[in-house]
C-alpha cells in the first residue's frame, strides 16, 4: 500500500551536521518563536502564524545528524472546518548524505490527502522546506512567514 502521508525531499550540498542544525534551528526557517528550545527531547513549542494556524509540538526523537521528530499535541487552523486536523500528527526529519550531499526527507504523518488541509498545508511545507529551510541552510538565513 503507498504511503499518503505529506512527503517532500530536498537535497543539499552540506554535511548532515549542518542540516541537522538547521532543521533544529525552527526560529530560522519556520518563523515560529518557541518558548524552549526545540533541540532538545520532551521540550514543547509552539508556531503561530497570523491567526490562519498554530500547533503545539514536542521534540520527541533526535538522532544527531540523522533524523529530528516533533509530535502535534495541540493544533487550531482557522482556514479549516476542522481545526485540529494537525493534532495526534508528527512531523519526521530524516537526514542521510546522498553522494557528497545530504538528504532530508519531511515527512508529515498523518497528514494525508483525505484531509481537508492537505492542499494548502502542501503548499505551505514546500514552501518552509523547499525555500525557506533550503535557504538557511545554503546561505544561513532562512525566508520565514511568506505573505499568502
Amino acid at each position: 500500500m503507498k504511503n499518503l502521508d505529506l512527503a517532500i525531499s530536498l537535497v543539499v550540498d552540506k554535511s548532515p551536521a549542518e542540516v541537522y542544525a538547521a532543521v533544529n534551528n525552527v526560529r530560522g526557517w519556520w518563523g515560529s518563536d518557541p518558548k524552549a528550545a526545540t533541540d532538545h527531547v520532551g521540550n514543547e513549542w509552539a508556531f503561530r502564524y497570523k491567526d490562519m494556524h498554530y500547533s503545539k509540538q514536542r521534540t520527541s526523537e533526535l538522532i544527531p545528524n540523522k533524523k529530528v521528530v516533533w509530535d502535534v499535541l495541540d493544533a487550531n487552523l482557522s482556514f479549516a472546518e476542522k481545526k485540529e486536523e494537525w493534532k495526534g500528527t508528527q512531523m519526521v526529519f530524516d537526514i542521510s548524505p546522498k553522494g557528497k550531499k545530504t538528504e532530508v526527507k519531511f515527512t508529515h504523518k498523518g497528514l494525508a490527502p483525505s484531509c481537508e488541509c492537505f492542499e494548502a498545508c502542501t503548499s505551505g511545507w514546500d514552501y518552509y522546506i523547499n525555500t525557506s529551510l533550503k535557504s538557511l541552510i545554503e546561505t544561513g538565513k532562512g525566508k520565514t512567514n511568506p505573505e499568502w
